[in-house]
């Protein structure tokens, strides 16, 4: 029964993550943002809400080893699992600017996570600073972005002939969703790490971080087989800036995180050396083969087999 209730979790989780870029998406359409800056900021945010409102309520619940464990378990499964898996079906290329923004970004954030983590919490002021942080960053891409639009797309069309109780009532069922649907998961993962034993960190990096990143590999594979892998990379480097900035910053301030010493002296240090790692990986030839795909792969099978 838990286990179908933890699945149950999982399914309102992503239906109301995909409720809340649906109806987002077409309240700023209706309000004239671009389809970049959509992308870049509702649909960014949207694919990570699973994440946010899991943290948010496993920290309120006490649980702050599945809170943190969630982020960090969530961008080593990024960098790894989402991005081994890509790469393997199809190739991605790497466009300069994402080494010098979108890498340098996801790098400096992660370090400034582990460096605020290093007393054993993340406090209301370093959740305030990581979110200014995100605020900061949004601010650059939307100044970078505007003016750059040309005609809107066939789907921005679309989503502004969309009725104004549609795109709300969206809105409001994604954001049901993922409160309802966080409550159900976060109490049945706990009961599972009960029941078995398994510490409340090992639930966190594992069944929660891959549950709540679907959206990330659901989007980075389907952009895979597409053959459009500009937006598997963008997607994935997004996510990890996000979870970090966004996600562990709101959750901080709303609720102190309490920091492990297992966290810092285990996790975040695969963390850290996956992020490192992508780095000789993007640069050479700007872009990640199918071997490459495998070996990071590889990696997050031996991240896996080290903690259990």
């Amino acid at each position: 029964m838990v286990y179908g209730l933890l699945i149950l979790g999982l399914l309102i989780l992503l239906a109301g993550g995909k409720y809340l870029v649906d109806g987002a998406s077409a309240l700023a359409a209706r309000f004239g943002l671009s389809a970049g800056l959509i992308g870049l900021t509702v649909v960014a945010f949207g694919t990570s809400a699973p994440e946010l409102l899991v943290s948010i309520n496993a920290a309120l619940k006490g649980n702050s080893d599945i809170a943190i464990g969630n982020v960090i378990g969530s961008n080593i499964s990024n960098i790894t699992l989402v991005l081994g898996i890509s790469a393997i079906l199809y190739p991605i290329s790497i466009y300069r600017s994402v080494l010098k923004l979108d890498y340098l970004a996801t790098l400096v954030s992660s370090l400034l996570f582990y460096l605020l983590a290093l007393n054993g919490v993340i406090s209301r002021l370093e959740g305030g600073i990581l979110f200014a942080l995100m605020l900061a960053l949004n601010f650059y891409f939307f100044k970078k972005l505007s003016g750059k639009e040309t005609e809107d797309s066939e789907e921005q069309q679309i989503l502004k002939k969309q009725p104004l109780w549609k795109a709300v009532s969206l809105l409001v069922i994604g954001v049901g969703g993922l409160y309802y649907g966080s409550d159900l998961f976060v109490d049945n993962a706990v009961e599972i790490s009960e029941i078995f034993g398994v510490s409340e960190r090992v639930i966190g990096v594992t069944v929660i971080a891959v549950g709540t990143s679907l959206p990330e590999l659901v989007t980075s594979v389907i952009a895979a087989i597409k053959k459009e892998t500009d937006i598997a990379i963008g997607n994935i480097l997004g996510s990890n800036i996000m979870n970090i900035l966004s996600i562990i910053g709101i959750t901080a301030m709303i609720n102190p995180i309490a920091v492990s010493e297992a966290f810092l002296n285990q996790d975040f240090l695969w963390m850290l050396g996956f992020t490192v790692l992508l780095f000789p990986i993007l640069r050479t030839k700007l872009r990640i083969s199918r071997w490459e795909g495998l070996i990071l792969f590889l990696f997050y099978c031996v991240y896996i087999y080290t903690i259990l």
